[in-house]
């Protein structure tokens, strides 16, 4: 079988890897554009392309799949596509080329959290549980015929990019077991649920912005749900706070949400919020390096009250 493989990220790479691992036949490898990453802005490839250069796999970067990607794809003769977080949304002639469709490994339960973020917004969401499904690609987003699920627990402190390396392995084993089954005929197929659907949109970078009258459960949440990117973020007295570890603890009193608690080296930095309070574990201040913050408050000290900032900004 003559296998395609579209993706981009880390969670691609690891589905590629088990595909060439167990001897299928990868005939190319459609990526995104290499991107400057980084305060230097250095080019940097995509990780899947690492992995396709590494196993002499021919890798394709066209900006849009659905404008010039086509012919490429054709001279390829793929049997069967494979996508995982490619990034680009497929057209009709796209997917009308490999004659047995293309599979897409999904991180989350579908019909929920359809989209390009499903761990992200699942950790966010506050879910305790999600997983991976494999299904057939249409023209929509993530609304093709279900194949294959499995089902993965979400761990207390996980943050989103933890979360979707281990999706990426359980999806990989999913994809190798889908792949067989197809051949031997034994693949379930089943259509989803519409009235079961989420939808969340794409990630942006100020979408780490702390509110602190939201509870503080939630801002836990959305701290291990933008973690690593787009990271979570707050004004304070120390300037544009990145916020990287945190948990939401009990707190009593009457101080309005944002006011400071504690903020000593022994206790380190405690901030009330709508309901509750958080306990900010790990920060980057401007300029700094990510530290504990007792580390860091014991060579920054606090005098007097102080409040963090409502302002939305950027992480």
């Amino acid at each position: 079988m003559r296998i395609v493989f579209m993706g981009t990220p880390a969670y691609g790479a690891i589905c590629l890897q088990a595909l060439v691992d167990t001897g299928h036949q990868v005939v190319g490898l459609f990526t995104q554009p290499d991107k400057p990453r980084g305060r230097g802005g250095k080019m940097t490839m995509p990780e899947t392309k690492e992995t396709a250069l590494h196993h002499g796999i021919p890798v394709l970067q066209p900006g849009r799949i659905r404008k010039d990607g086509l012919a490429d794809l054709q001279a390829l003769a793929p049997d069967l596509c494979v996508t995982a977080a490619y990034g680009q949304i497929l057209s009709p002639e796209i997917l009308a080329v490999p004659p047995l469709g293309t599979v897409n490994v999904h991180a989350s339960l579908l019909p929920k959290y359809r989209g390009s973020a499903p761990a992200n917004w699942a950790i966010i969401q506050g879910e305790t549980v999600t997983g991976v499904t494999t299904m057939m690609t249409d023209a929509g987003i993530d609304t093709g015929d279900i194949l294959l699920q499995k089902e993965l627990a979400i761990l207390p402190d996980e943050t989103a990019g933890e979360l979707t390396i281990r999706l990426a392995g359980l999806g990989a084993g999913l994809l190798l077991e889908t792949i067989r089954r197809m051949r031997d005929g034994s693949c379930p197929r089943r259509a989803q649920v519409e009235a079961d659907a989420t939808y969340f949109p794409m990630l942006k970078k100020d979408f780490g912005a702390i509110d602190w009258r939201r509870p503080a459960a939630e801002i836990a949440n959305l701290v291990r749900g933008v973690q690593p990117w787009p990271g979570a973020g707050t004004p304070s007295p120390w300037g544009a706070l990145k916020v990287v570890e945190a948990r939401a603890e009990q707190a009593d009193g009457t101080a309005p949400p944002g006011a400071i608690l504690q903020a000593d080296g022994k206790s380190g930095l405690l901030v009330r919020c709508g309901e509750g309070a958080l306990r900010i574990t790990r920060m980057q201040a401007p300029g700094g390096k990510v530290m504990d913050s007792g580390s860091f408050l014991r060579g920054h000290p606090l005098t007097g009250k102080a409040m963090m900032e409502q302002d939305e900004v950027s992480a």
